[in-house]
């Protein structure tokens, strides 16, 4: 079975976009998971903040995350498979 990259990479993609975009708006009026996301805001994603805005901003550098990850595990994958 051979994966397709960009399907990959657009589906982990959107899965660790959406995951980060609702977790900042629960972060933002309840709490959970603030440290995580601070973390987060503070060294991986620049200019991302919890806020409703923020949000926005860890979406798309959580998106492009998972869509350079998603394509790399593909071609990975692709080319392990195809010596075994």
């Amino acid at each position: 079975m051979k994966l397709k990259p960009l399907a990959l990479g657009v589906s982990l993609g959107l899965v660790w976009g959406l995951s980060i975009f609702i977790t900042t708006w629960v972060s933002y009026y309840t709490g959970y998971a603030n440290l995580f996301l601070q973390t987060m805001a503070g060294s991986i994603y620049p200019g991302y903040s919890i806020t409703p805005v923020g949000s926005f901003t860890g979406f798309v550098y959580s998106f492009l995350d998972g869509l350079i990850g998603g394509g790399l595990i593909a071609l990975i994958y692709n080319r392990i498979t195809r010596n075994a």
